[in-house]
């Protein structure tokens, strides 16, 4: 009986310090990009054995546990990946489940984005659990939503207020907006000249950003009328400058929306494959245009406020505004070795590794003290691991690897490319 007692044990401990093959979800929001052109319906495809419907948008594959698309584990069924890890916690690592319980801190995702995301904020921890206890059918959970992209393709996104010195260029050259903010006495209330020696310089681009989302239909309807014409007739004579055409492109997508004027007072921010923006509480942005990898804390909690159909809590995200201004900060990584960036955000939950090994070459993912998640995007090759045997690995292939297992990958294609997420390791860097 002890023996076998011990053989069970001994099974136990290698299923656990295997990778687990995880099967994921997708969602498809109508800004999503059409059928095989998607990144994410290729891969939900692959990974999911599905069949892609050529004229149905593939917006977001969610890789995670939270309950709004959860993984589950290929060799469970119905079992959630939640589930599993709820009766499993050795796989997180006593620090990570000491933190955050039996859960995983972060969510995983790819997009791919046809046209505008709203202009939106994520709460704080405060702010969340007030909303969720408020409004749990809008803001599904009590977790604040930091949040990292990183690009795949060309990416466009709006994010964090102008610089001052923009919002001086903006008052010269954008005639509307001065007029619904400002009316008749509009140099009045925003002199240019001054506002570089103007203590509420910043004040007044925040009053500026409210008064355009709080304005009434009617007004916004008749502002961008005019907009739309002087724009279309200038072209004419100039070249339109980068944020005077995304404008022009917003309003064919959301005709008549506050948020197209906002648009003016956000950085248009553009990276390259590669590049990755962070974006913290309370920070205004709207995902514009491409394709990227994007890993935040397990919340799906979104504040909308323009450029959106969906419900506009505006008050709240005005209450909530974060108002450091000037352009937000493009991360490029840093190297692990020839084939590995690191992506590492001032937010503890995660991190993110990007990977491309060409035909033969192997990398070597080091033991870390907390679990991981892996993504393959493109080619194919082998991973070996814990007590599992080498097995082969191909795009669209999702794997959970356990707290403290070295996991090695070697490509067999042309050029294997993969993501890692896992929780940030400057967490386990401080005591």
């Amino acid at each position: 009986m002890e023996q076998n007692n011990n053989n069970s044990l001994e099974k136990k401990r290698k299923r656990l310090k295997n990778p687990f093959r995880l099967q994921c979800a997708v969602k498809n929001y109508d800004w999503g990009i059409l059928g095989n052109k998607s990144h994410v319906a290729r891969l939900f495809s692959l990974n999911a054995g599905s069949h892609i419907d050529p004229n149905l948008p593939y917006a977001e594959f969610w890789i995670g546990t939270h309950e709004s698309g959860p993984s589950f584990l290929n060799h469970g069924g119905a079992l959630s990946l939640k589930e599993w890890m709820s009766n499993n916690p050795d796989v997180l690592g006593d620090r990570v489940l000491k933190k955050w319980g039996s859960d995983l801190p972060f969510l995983f995702k790819v997009l791919s984005v046809e046209k505008a995301l709203s202009i939106q904020a994520h709460p704080d921890r405060e702010l969340a659990r007030a909303l969720h206890k408020s409004q749990p059918i809008l803001y599904k959970d009590e977790n604040h939503k930091p949040e990292m992209a990183l690009a795949l393709t060309e990416f466009e996104a709006l994010c964090g207020l102008i610089s001052l010195k923009e919002l001086k260029h903006v008052l010269c050259t954008v005639p509307e907006i001065v007029e619904l903010v400002g009316g008749a006495d509009a140099e009045q209330s925003f002199p240019v000249k001054e506002l570089d020696r103007n203590q509420e310089a910043k004040a007044i681009l925040v009053s500026i950003f409210s008064q355009i989302l709080l304005s009434s239909k009617d007004e916004i309807c008749e502002i961008i009328s005019r907009l739309k014409w002087r724009l279309n007739l200038e072209k004419k004579k100039r070249q339109l400058t980068d944020k005077e055409l995304l404008v022009l492109r917003l309003e064919g997508q959301y005709p008549n929306d506050a948020g197209v004027l906002a648009a003016f007072l956000l950085n248009y921010v553009k990276l390259n494959p590669g590049e990755a923006l962070c974006i913290g509480a309370n920070e205004p942005h709207a995902y514009i245009r491409g394709e990227c990898i994007e890993c935040m804390a397990t919340s799906d909690n979104v504040v909308r406020a323009g450029l959106t159909s969906k419900h506009r809590d505006i008050q709240t995200l005005l209450s909530m505004l974060a108002r450091k201004q000037g352009f937000p900060e493009i991360l490029k990584g840093f190297s692990l070795n020839p084939y590995t960036t690191r992506y590492l955000p001032p937010f503890e939950e995660f991190e993110v590794d990007r990977c491309i090994l060409p035909l033969a070459a192997s990398v070597v993912f080091p033991s870390v003290a907390g679990p991981s998640l892996f993504l393959f995007i493109a080619g194919n090759g082998t991973h070996s691991a814990g007590f599992a045997e080498e097995q082969v690995v191909e795009e669209g292939e999702v794997l959970f690897v356990p707290a403290y297992m070295e996991f090695t990958i070697t490509s067999k294609s042309k050029e294997l490319h993969l993501y890692r997420a896992g929780v940030n390791s400057k967490f386990f860097q401080v005591f």
